[in-house]
């Protein structure tokens, strides 16, 4: 996933004018506005690094004159007390972008490694790890950019782009399990998804029993998400779409952490999806210094 800088530049300004709003008032008192000087960026923990162009556009939106020089790019995998950056100009604009380009590193970058944590734990299994709509306000965009740039998959990035039928649907249209030898309830589901949505359209519907999981493979979506299902059933869920020779992808998700994943990855599903990646990330603590 590339950034595109028109997407970006407006969350960009927002944050600038959050932090910044009528002007910072203690670099204005105490800090000559012709002064320049050099500042770095450091990382003071081990982390793949995401969101160093994002600062750099952050840098020219409040001056443009400042050197902006990184040491390494997004994706790369660095280790503590590593200099991303290098900046060199005037102080008072440094100052002022300081918090907001920090901020967008610290947390991408965060989302990075973590999702590099469990790419690394699946990959000799062939499982993608994917990401989910579990995404802060706004910042889905950046968020997901994260993820890729961890090694993980994007799932669709909103309701607009992809069917995903889930429980709440399901429970909307009063579904019940299908009686032996009668049509799939669920596969109904997915053929009338099918049918309202341009060709081509990724159909994926969600099985939280092993009856809802052979009730939804008969309407062969392209994708069944196993809910919440223990390795062991996970597993059967595989045997039971071998046996089909039915094409559909399947994935997991729910409860699903670095602990257990590798027990998920060996099941031979296709993908797991991990909420966690974005809605609750540690932040990487990075700081910057003037020189």
């Amino acid at each position: 996933m590339q950034l595109e800088k028109e997407r970006v530049l407006p969350i960009i300004r927002a944050a600038l004018k959050e932090d910044i709003g009528k002007g910072d008032i203690t670099t204005s008192a105490l800090v000559d506005k012709f002064l320049s000087s050099a500042a770095a960026i450091i990382t003071h923990d081990d982390c793949v690094v995401c969101g160093l162009q994002i600062a750099e556009w952050v840098m020219a939106q409040v001056d443009y004159s400042v050197r902006f020089k990184p040491n390494c790019k997004d994706g790369d995998f660095v280790g503590e007390d590593k200099e991303l950056v290098f900046l060199e100009g005037r102080v008072n604009s440094i100052l002022r972008a300081e918090r907001v380009m920090l901020n967008f590193v610290e947390f991408l970058s965060g989302i990075a490694t973590k999702t590099k944590a469990f790419v690394d734990k699946a990959k000799p299994y062939g499982v993608k790890i994917m990401d989910t709509r579990k995404t802060y306000p706004l910042l889905r965009y950046l968020e997901k950019y994260a993820v890729s740039v961890g090694g993980g998959v994007n799932h669709r990035m909103g309701l607009y782009d992809q069917v995903l039928i889930k429980d709440n649907h399901i429970k909307a249209v009063s579904y019940k399990p299908s009686a032996a030898g009668k049509s799939s309830g669920l596969g109904e589901l997915v053929e009338a998804a099918r049918k309202k949505n341009v060709k081509g359209t990724v159909i994926e519907i969600e099985a939280a029993t092993a009856a809802e999981f052979e009730d939804a493979l008969q309407g062969k979506p392209d994708i069944i998400m196993l809910d919440n299902m223990s390795p062991k059933d996970v597993k059967a869920c595989v045997e039971v779409r071998r046996m089909s020779k039915i094409k559909t992808l399947l994935e997991a998700s729910g409860g699903i952490d670095l602990d257990n994943i590798e027990e998920y990855a060996k099941t031979g599903i296709d993908m797991v999806s991990i909420g966690a990646l974005t809605h609750s990330v540690k932040a990487i603590d990075i700081s910057m210094e003037i020189v």
